[in-house]
């Protein structure tokens, strides 16, 4: 392929919204940065039979910069399990890495580390959950997988309402 052709193929790619090939992103370390896990009512509602639970699942996504072009992302999952409105358990995960996105354009960097990093980090925060909820007493509480991209869009959407309201 000629020069003018990879150039113009990279050209189209970032117009129709596809990642260019020099976009990437490097976890440098992860780690659980908080968990809680919390039984309320043990023993007494392992000895039940509990109805179906009721689970109610949090995603949010936060990052900080660390100097030298590397960020702290954070991703925090929060889940709520109840059964005939008693409170199965409780579990807060905060799982982070260290990232940094070389090579990338500076308008490029914040949704690599706000939607592309948590994508990275998600199967081992979600295997954590799913481990505390088994060594809890529980069925190991499996998580969908999440769409990052529509989290980012929601973040953006209220930080631009939250910009607007104290303009005003």
């Amino acid at each position: 392929m000629s020069e003018d052709n990879k150039k113009a193929k990279s050209t189209d790619a970032k117009q129709n919204g596809e990642p260019t090939a020099n976009r990437q992103i490097v976890v440098h370390a992860q780690y659980i940065k908080d968990l809680s896990f919390e039984n309320p009512n043990a023993p007494e509602i392992l000895m039940e039979s509990p109805n179906q639970p009721d689970v109610e699942i949090t995603v949010n996504v936060g990052a900080r910069p660390l100097g030298d072009a590397q960020y702290e992302v954070m991703l925090n999952l929060g889940a709520k399990a109840k059964a005939d409105e008693k409170a199965l358990f409780l579990v807060d995960l905060t799982y982070a890495g260290i990232v940094s996105c070389p090579g990338t354009e500076a308008a490029d960097v914040n949704p690599m580390v706000m939607i592309e990093a948590p994508r990275l980090l998600f199967p081992f925060a979600r295997a954590i959950v799913s481990d505390v909820t088994r060594d809890g007493g529980f069925m190991p509480l499996n998580i969908q997988p999440v769409d990052f991209v529509a989290v980012y869009q929601h973040n953006l959407a209220k930080q631009q309402e939250a910009a607007a309201e104290t303009t005003q």
